[in-house]
């Protein structure tokens, strides 16, 4: 089970997560999260092109290991890069320094300090001394294109029916949700760009603007 639009209690439970960018601006952030793969990400380059879209990659570190070229290809685009672990390790399921090390070899790889945990899940522990080292991302969206129980349809859905401005969508550049992808992509491009919007990447100074305007609200 996971839930399409992040409930304000649970943004308020990890106030030192990012969850959003807040803004006026008609801008939304795409995330892709667990590749970069020659099957998928090349695509999703040539689509974010079109629209001239900038977007983060949470890559994992053993898929930059088998397809460097392609993290190349990402990187010459422009977009920003963050941690998703070296293995895609859970963190529920880890032991913390085991877990510290993964993220660090990874985070090594992008040259990026921000960094997504896997399905979302930290332990209290591994959080506490994560956030010292690194801005960690969440999601204020999350498309479902990895769900298979759901149509291409209803991923399109997750996002144009909840996405607002200063949104971070998550969708996955993987052979699990390809198809979903695929589908739903070139339509979120398409749709918020007739609303007028952007399509920005995450960075360090956006992030930690955002979190000043979180403090001082």
């Amino acid at each position: 089970m996971y839930l399409v639009k992040t409930p304000n209690f649970i943004r308020n439970l990890f106030p030192n997560f990012v969850w959003n960018v807040p803004t006026q601006e008609k801008t939304i952030f795409l995330t892709f999260d667990d590749g970069p793969i020659p099957e998928v990400t090349p695509w999703v380059l040539s689509q974010l092109e079109q629209y001239r879209a900038h977007a983060t990659f949470f890559c994992v570190g053993d898929n930059i290991r088998k397809h460097y070229p392609v993290f190349e290809q990402v990187k010459a685009a422009g977009h920003a890069l963050g941690s998703h672990t070296f293995n895609h390790l859970s963190g529920w399921a880890s032991d913390n320094i085991p877990y510290f090390h993964n993220v660090r070899h990874c985070a090594r790889q992008t040259g990026s300090t921000l960094f997504r945990p896997p399905y979302g899940r930290l332990k209290p522990s591994q959080a506490q001394f994560l956030q010292r080292h690194y801005q960690i991302v969440m999601w204020d969206i999350l498309s479902g294109d990895f769900d298979p129980a759901i149509t291409p349809e209803q991923c399109l859905t997750n996002v144009t029916e909840h996405a607002v401005p200063g949104s971070i969508i998550v969708f996955h550049d993987s052979i699990k949700a390809r198809e979903n992808l695929m589908y739903t992509l070139p339509r979120v491009l398409e749709h918020f760009a007739g609303l007028g919007y952007a399509f920005e990447k995450l960075d360090e100074l956006t992030l930690a603007m955002g979190q000043g305007l979180r403090k001082t609200a």
